[in-house]
């Protein structure tokens, strides 16, 4: 927007600058707005407010967008619009484009490249500031950033790329490196002086170590020159040399190529003529020759080699150079001036086919790109010096073409069925259970075999048969075919063929998973019950005399399988007299005398009720049948008689039942209370009397159950008419299976205890078990699996006679889902192989030479000038064709040599045509045969051929020899082991790893004996590496070895459960197991041990305890024994005792006795008592009856009572005591609170025969009293507290899964093709990682073995030999090398020796990769006098352009020079320019370059140099010195950094920096001056801070928003002493701080105790003034 005043005032006051320039501005801006202000007219201006967003109801441009416009005036307060020029306010409203979220997809950001590197110093304001480089200068790059729409690449606003994206950043930091100056290095020693007499010259040369970087200065010379004078020369001087000029390109002269073609066309059509007499088997002799002669003479289309000549110039030349005629050169043989060569053609190649059709023809989302080729045919092959053939085939990447491309083949893992459960699999070494595994339950481990198949291959079959019939013409209604449409196509349920593991992708499922058998409940059952009485077996059918007594028992638990498992629940034992209804005595009535008498004889009334067989309560009339019981005879004793106790209960009965020898006995006793009075009253009975004795039990030991057999198997039931079909596969069912009702049958037997099956009628036919029941036929599973695979490929290979190897292929299927329960057995077959098809013609291409044709000379009317020439002899050249074969021989295109045979064959070579005086000899014979290695020689001879004979130069066996002889090969060789034993390999013969389906471990053999290897490696005599087999060995030391097995941690068997902690309520009971043996060698771990001892495994689970298991039983008391003196009376104080005894209490009552602990001691009876016995007269009581419930809660108010009653009556004048006895109820005495307990959670436990996996953890409820001792549960129940507890809950035991590995995968190829160091390795992978507390996976996933050594053979070159100039001195010449043939130990550091050219035939004509095989190349030998370049140096080392310690690498890189050499002083302006070339290399070394000075007078090195720091002295590197001279003028030199030779020979320290001296008053350093930067008032900040590193001559740069200027305080002079005014700043700064502490002080002492005072005056505190440094203080 247009701004006034205010907005011109406003910008300069963020702008920054000198005072000058600010002081200026100001003026400028008041005086304009003083102007304005008289004139009236710019006192008021226009502002605007920002604009706000694009509105509009469309997308795109046809938005609008508005801000607020108003006028102000200058002060800044807003006025109205019409003191504001009305012609200049800006718009309020402006068009623009409104974004929508869908323009995302149509603009995008356009970056552009990224600008040069540009200084920050050259984009600073103000002049540049001088720069020392230290390693780069910072710098920023910038580039374009701007919104473009992506169709078209046309540009937009930013704001609409805004919307979606922030602009990326349009300026980045960069480094500039700083200038690398050349470096070299030192010179050579000087050379002898190139002349042996007169004046020469003497050089020294160095290298260039690294060249010139980033506009650094050019490298010096290289080549120092000194002239040197050995003497004089006592003869002339050599001033002329031959010299020898390079050979002219090959031409072929004109008239002799028209006159070969001439001859050739008359030579043809003469056979053609010629080939029309002959008959046919004639002319195809004469075709076959033709074609073969064609050959020879290479009039293949291929290549079109023609033998053409060449020249080169011979001049004679003096030593300043310049030429001279022949003459001065003479007499000297004239070398060849003139030869044959091959005239050079370049290869030529058709143009390019099409492309072929991509490689991709289906749509496959994850690979969208194909390939494509194309190739071209040679024309015409390069011959001589021609440009070689480019490439013949062309690879691009494409996608596939075409409208409705079916998709591509996917793929995807399948797995069989999961086989059955097995728990085996998870048994510890130690376990018992692994010899026999029935009956094993709880967790265990299932597996399954997964494998490869292709996803949607019945999708693509459909859409091949549809494409097929389409093409066939099968379809011929226009409309779609009535197929279902493709998403809904169903295919015929099939198993899948599998493929190669490979072609699936993504993770692998699991191939193992935990599994669970449930463990069968076994039928618990409780005691046995008491025998009930005797009844019919049939109540409705009372006939017959003969009846049963039964018991019975319970089922306790839930088992498996229903109650039919368990043993018998009843049994029965015959018995007479039977009855279905009986009477139940209850209880007896108070004894009433009889007669109305108060005393004497009586009878009791028995309460009587109606009960059945079961012992409930029926209705009376039920027993009218049996008598009821008639009331009891008793008596109640008189005043006088003897009173007797009631009787007690019978005793339990001694026996269960009876026989000849056994008889039951039941036993009921009574006591006397009170002895009769001496006359008038009844006698008390003698002993015998106060004991009964009963049979009981008389029913003879005869004990009937029924027992029934195992169910049988599930067959079909008869009566049924549901058939059992397959649920296998069938071609066109829809894989369903039906399964029907069967029955199961079982035998049921009538069995006598301890004797055996006895008739049926022996038992009562009630409770008969049944003998059949309904049962589910299981369904039939045939055998499934897959169809069989693919053949396995068969890749051809041919051994070196060029005959295919033969092999084999395989194919497999898998069983998916094993037969059961009778369905159809798996087929045997399930992998099959067969013998590869050889080809006739093993694949492959060689090169077939022909034969050499006639040695071609140059000629005659060329070469006759040339001296000695003659016509008809001399050297020249011969060619000859070469064609591509097959291996069988047949004609091939060239192309597929070039591609697949080795290097091919020369087609020109030099020859030699005899001339007359020339000595010609026969070829070399064979050597002759050694009659033993080692022992004696062979030789070779030739002889002489036709006039040679006669010539004695031709018998000079110096120049001729005529034999050869040599010694026999020595072939000793011998054999010695080399590198590290191998692992330790067990034998083959584990699972192999499938291709087509991956199985997990089972029982693989994972230790034991293996063997481990050693390479051994064979030499000759001569210590060349051989094949072993040279040393009769299969390339191995086998030595066995030992792979440790496993073994587990061994633990004890479960000690017996301990008995239940406590006897009444919830205890525990324990067992233990004890460590025997740690694990060792990947073991399976102990599980975790008990804290305290770390070597028992301890496993609790609460029990209960009956309260009423034990129980205290009371004999009756004994005969009172009176104390006093009245024994006549016998009566008064006395003691009654009675045997208690602990006995174990059963259904039948108590049985046998125990020890005492058993029972509780709280509740034993008392065993003696005192008290008084009644005298005659006396009134008696009986025994106190049980005392009453306290009700609850237990408090004082409440009380319990106890009574009795009375036996005999007193005599008048007599009272009886109290019959009731009464006592408060007091808590935890005798009342008591009940209240649950539950205990904690047990282990979890599990099935005596599972390992692992589901069981149950149990709780118990245990009553407590309120005193904290357990009590019958029926305590609690009677309260009918509340339990809401579950008291039982599943849980888990972690299963112990060993680590389960795949098998070794096969052996990996030789790391190395040749060498002592190649190994070949196998892995296997974690299958399943173990869980639990099972056999953790071993470290070794790994294995390696040695690979056979084999020798490194390889084509090298010799080095090259000396420049040959053939027999003059200089000019251009030609140097060689020979390719042969070296092995070595593939080691790197090992020599290599030279060997047969036969041990490489095998391998590619290359040198390190190179295929252009160079054995000669053309040099120049200088001529005396000639200035010339040296050879290349060698590359120098790597080193990395950087800075030391500074972080910044700009790459290495590596280089090599060529210096300059002269002879002649006279031609040191004829030299040529001395060369560099570099090339980057990988892991430079960062060196850092320093100046290294001597003061010693007779050094003989210059008093300054610079050092690299390996210690190599260079030229070049150091930092530049100022002034840049070695200053001899300081003695010592100035070498520090920032220092300089002043010019009265002193060191001194550039402007910002201070001299530090060292005691010897000599310069040791160079620091920054601290300068004391002092703002101005236009600075916010008022402290003072210290800046160093900056020249404090140069105008800096201030920052935005500061004005002012800066000014600088130096404390040091030019001499380098400190300034006058420091001092007096310092002074004045001690004296401030002297006041301000003795204010500090005054202001702090105090008035009182003035003597105190005086004494802390008299204490000097010491002042200490610490000065860091810094010139702030």
């Amino acid at each position: 927007m247009e701004l006034g005043w205010r907005g011109a005032g406003g910008t300069l006051s963020k702008r920054t600058g000198e005072s000058f320039l600010v002081t200026l501005l100001l003026f400028c801006g008041f005086w304009k707005a003083h102007t304005q202000a008289d004139d009236g007219r710019s006192v008021y201006f226009w502002e605007t407010g920002p604009w706000g967003r694009c509105m509009g109801s469309d997308c795109g441009p046809g938005g609008s967008q508005s801000r607020a416009v108003w006028c102000a005036h200058v002060d800044g307060w807003t006025t109205l619009h019409t003191n504001c020029d009305q012609g200049q306010r800006p718009s309020n409203q402006r068009n623009c484009f409104r974004v929508c979220d869908w323009h995302k997809d149509l603009y995008d950001w356009k970056l552009g490249a990224w600008n040069e590197c540009v200084p920050v110093s050259a984009r600073t304001f103000g002049a540049p500031r001088q720069f020392t480089c230290s390693g780069g200068e910072e710098g920023i790059q910038t580039r374009e950033v701007g919104c473009m729409l992506k169709s078209d690449g046309s540009p937009a606003e930013d704001a609409i790329c805004e919307y979606f994206e922030p602009k990326p950043r349009l300026e980045q930091a960069c480094l500039i490196p700083c200038p690398q100056d050349c470096v070299v290095s030192e010179y050579s020693p000087w050379t002898s002086c190139s002349k042996t007499c007169g004046t020469g010259l003497r050089n020294r040369v160095r290298s260039v170590l690294v060249p010139p970087l980033f506009g650094g200065s050019i490298c010096p010379n290289l080549t120092e020159f000194q002239s040197c004078k050995p003497g004089p020369c006592t003869g002339p001087e050599g001033l002329y040399s031959l010299r020898i000029g390079q050979w002219s390109p090959c031409a072929l002269p004109q008239t002799r190529t028209a006159r070969q073609a001439k001859r050739r066309k008359g030579k043809g059509q003469g056979l053609r003529d010629r080939a029309g007499v002959k008959d046919p088997e004639t002319r195809e002799l004469i075709q076959k020759k033709r074609t073969r002669n064609r050959l020879n003479r290479q009039e293949s289309p291929f290549w079109d080699i023609q033998v053409g000549f060449q020249t080169r110039e011979v001049t004679c030349i003096h030593r300043n150079g310049s030429n001279v005629g022949h003459n001065l050169c003479m007499p000297r043989d004239l070398p060849l001036t003139i030869q044959s060569c091959v005239l050079p053609k370049d290869c030529q190649v058709t143009e390019w086919t099409e492309w072929s059709s991509c490689s991709k023809t289906c749509v496959d989302p994850e690979s969208l790109r194909g390939n494509r080729t194309r190739k071209r045919q040679v024309l015409q092959f390069s011959v001589g010096e021609g440009v070689e053939c480019p490439l013949l085939e062309e690879t691009e990447s494409c996608e596939p073409q075409g409208e409705s491309l079916p998709p591509c083949a996917t793929y995807m893992w399948r797995t069989t069925e999961w086989s059955d459960c097995r728990v085996d699999l998870l048994l510890s070494q130690q376990d018992r259970r692994r010899s026999n595994v029935t009956g094993l339950c709880g967790g265990g481990l299932q597996i399954r075999e997964v494998y490869c198949v292709q996803a949607n291959a019945e999708l693509l079959k459909y859409l091949n048969d549809l494409r097929e019939k389409e093409k066939a013409g099968q379809t011929q209604r226009q409309q779609k075919p009535s197929v279902p449409p493709l998403l809904s196509i169903t295919f015929q349920i099939t198993a899948s063929r599998p493929v190669e593991n490979k072609l699936c992708k993504g993770p692998i499922p699991n191939r193992s998973q935990l599994c669970q058998i449930p463990c069968p409940i076994d039928c618990e059952v409780s005691p046995w019950g008491a025998w009930g009485p005797c009844i019919f077996e049939n109540c409705d059918d009372q006939t017959g005399k003969k009846g049963f007594k039964l018991r019975r028992r319970r089922i306790a638990n839930e088992p498996t399988g229903g109650p039919g498992n368990c043993l018998h629940l009843v049994e029965a034992m015959p018995c007479d007299e039977p009855s279905c209804y009986d009477w139940q005595l209850l209880s007896l009535d108070k004894c009433v005398p009889g007669d109305g008498k108060p005393c004497g004889a009586g009878a009791q009334l028995p309460q009587v009720q109606c009960i059945n067989s079961n012992g409930e309560q029926v209705d009376r009339n039920l027993c009218s049948s049996s008598r009821a019981p008639e009331p009891e005879p008793c008596e109640v004793p008189c005043s006088r008689d003897c009173v007797l106790s009631g009787w007690t209960s019978w005793s339990t009965c001694s026996q269960t039942c009876s026989s000849k020898t056994i008889e039951g006995k039941q036993m009921r006793t009574r006591s006397v209370l009170a002895y009769n009075a001496g006359e008038g009253g009844a006698l008390c009975p003698n002993s015998s009397a106060l004991q009964e004795v009963r049979n009981c039990n008389e029913h003879p030991c005869m004990v009937y159950h029924w027992q029934t057999g195992p169910w049988g198997p599930c067959t079909e039931d008869p009566s049924a008419s549901s058939l059992n079909t397959s649920a296998g596969l069938h071609p066109s069912g829809d894989g369903t299976s039906l399964c029907s009702t069967g029955v199961q049958t079982r035998k049921v037997m009538c069995v006598r205890v301890g004797v055996g099956q006895v008739p049926p009628k022996k038992c009562p036919d009630a409770p008969r078990p049944s003998t059949m029941r309904s049962c589910q036929l299981p369904c039939k599973k045939d055998c499934i699996v897959t169809p069989f695979s693919d053949w396995t490929g068969c890749p051809v290979s041919c051994d070196p006679a060029g005959d295919a190897v033969k092999r084999k292929q395989s194919r497999k299927r898998l069983v998916i889902q094993m037969p059961s329960n009778g369905g159809q057995e798996c087929p045997e077959l399930l992998e099959e192989e067969r013998d590869c098809e050889i080809p006739k013609v093993c694949p492959g291409f060689r090169w077939k030479t022909h034969k050499w044709r006639k040695c071609q000379l140059v000629p005659w009317f060329l070469r006759k000038d040339s001296p000695g020439a003659q016509e008809t002899c001399g050297p020249g050249l011969q060619t000859r064709a070469v064609s591509c074969r097959q291996l069988d021989g047949t004609q091939a295109d060239i192309s597929e040599c070039l591609r697949s045979a080795k290097a091919m064959p020369a087609i020109t070579q030099r020859c030699q045509l005899p001339c007359q005086d020339d000595c010609q000899l026969t070829n070399w014979s064979k050597f002759s045969s050694c009659t033993a290695d080692c022992v004696g020689v062979r030789t070779r001879k030739r002889a002489l051929i036709g006039r040679s004979k006669k010539k004695d130069k031709c018998k000079n066996t110096q120049m001729y020899p005529l034999s050869e002889t040599q010694y026999c090969p020595c072939d000793k060789y011998n054999a010695q082991p080399v590198g590290k034993w191998s692992d330790c390999i067990l034998p083959e013969g584990g699972r192999v790893e499938s291709t087509m389906g991956m199985k997990v471990q089972g029982d693989i053999k994972e230790c034991g004996q293996g063997y481990r290897y050693q390479a051994m490696v064979c030499y000759d005599q001569d210590n060349r590496l051989v094949e072993t087999s040279r040393c009769n060995s299969h390339g191995y030391i086998e030595e066995a070895c030992i792979i440790p097995c496993p073994s587990d941690c061994k633990l004890s068997e479960w000690s017996n459960w301990s008995r239940c902690s406590k006897s009444c309520g919830s205890g525990v009971k324990v067992r233990s197991k004890w460590l025997r043996e740690k694990p060792y060698n990947g073991g399976r771990p102990c599980p975790k041990l008990d804290h305290i001892n770390q070597a028992q495994v301890y496993e609790v689970v609460p029990c209960q305890s009956d309260c009423n298991q034990y129980v205290w039983v009371t004999e009756p008391w004994s005969v009172w024994k009176v104390s006093n003196v009245d024994l006549k009376e016998n009566c008064g104080e006395g003691v009654q005792t009675r045997k208690v005894r602990c006995m174990l209490n059963t259904v039948d009552g108590p049985s046998e006795s125990v020890e005492d602990y058993l029972c509780d001691p709280e509740e034993m009876p008392l065993g003696a008592r005192e008290s008084r016995l009644p005298c005659p007269e006396d009134c008696v009581l009986n025994d106190w009856g049980p005392w009453s419930h306290c009700s609850m809660p237990c408090t004082r108010n409440n009380s319990r009572a106890r009574a009795a009653y009375t036996l005999r009556y007193p005599t008048v004048g007599r009272q009886c005591p109290e019959t009731t006895d009464r006592e408060p109820c007091r808590l935890n005495l005798n009342c008591f609170n009940y209240f649950y307990n539950i205990t904690d959670w047990s282990t979890c436990q599990l099935s005596p025969n599972a390992v692992c996996g589901s069981g149950i953890k149990t709780r118990m409820l245990d009553c407590v009293r309120s005193d904290g001792k357990s009590v019958d549960i029926k305590f609690c129940e009677e309260l009918n507290l509340e339990k809401n507890w579950q008291m039982n809950v599943s849980c888990t035991v972690e299963c112990p899964v060993n680590c389960q590995l795949s098998g070794w995968s096969a052996w990996s190829e030789c790391s190395q093709t040749c060498g002592l160091e190649g190994k070949m390795r196998r892995q296997r992978s974690v299958v399943q990682a173990s869980q639990g507390d099972g056999r953790p996976c071993p470290s070794q996933m790994e294995q390696w073995k040695p690979c056979p050594v084999r020798p490194c053979y390889r084509w090298q070159y010799s080095p090259w030999s000396e420049c040959r100039v053939e027999s003059v001195v200089c000019g251009h010449g030609t140097r060689y090398r020979n390719l042969s043939c070296f092995v070595s130990d593939g080691s790197g550091d090992g020599e290599s020796s030279m060997v047969d050219e036969e041990l490489c035939s095998t391998l590619e004509l290359a040198v390190d990769g190179d295929k252009r095989i160079m054995l000669k190349e053309a040099c120049i030998l200088p001529c005396p006098g000639e200035c010339y370049l040296m050879e290349w140096s060698d590359w120098s080392s790597c080193v990395s352009i950087c800075v030391k310690g500074a972080g910044v690498d700009f790459g290495s890189v590596q280089v090599r020079s060529r210096a300059v050499l002269a002879q002649e002083p006279e031609n040191l302006q004829l030299c040529p320019d001395q060369a560099w070339e570099s090339q980057p290399c990988d892991g430079g070394e960062c060196y850092e370059y320093k100046w290294f000075s001597s003061s010693g007078s007779n050094s003989t090195r210059p008093l300054i140099w610079c050092q690299r720091s390996d210690g190599l002295n260079v030229t070049g590197g150091c930092p530049v010195m100022n002034p840049p001279v070695d200053n001899s003028s300081c003695d010592p030199p100035c070498l520090m950094p920032k220092s300089f030779c002043s010019e009265v020979g002193i060191c001194m320290c550039e402007e910002g920096f201070t001299e530090v001296l060292s005691s010897a008053g000599q310069l040791n350093q160079c620091t920054p001056i601290p300068i004391l930067e002092i703002p101005t008032a236009g600075d916010k900040k008022g402290d003072v801070k210290t800046s160093r590193a900056i020249n404090p001559t140069l105008p800096t740069t201030s920052q935005p928003g500061r004005t002012g200027r800066t000014w600088y305080l130096q404390p040091y002079g030019p001499d380098g002493k400190l300034k006058m005014w420091v001092y007096g700043v310092a002074a004045g700064a001690f004296v401030l701080l002297i006041f301000i502490v003795s204010m500090i002080y005054l202001a702090c002492k105090k008035p009182k105790r003035p003597q105190r005072q005086r004494q802390q005056n008299n204490r000097l505190k010491p002042l200490t003034l610490a000065y860091d440094g810094d010139t702030d203080m």
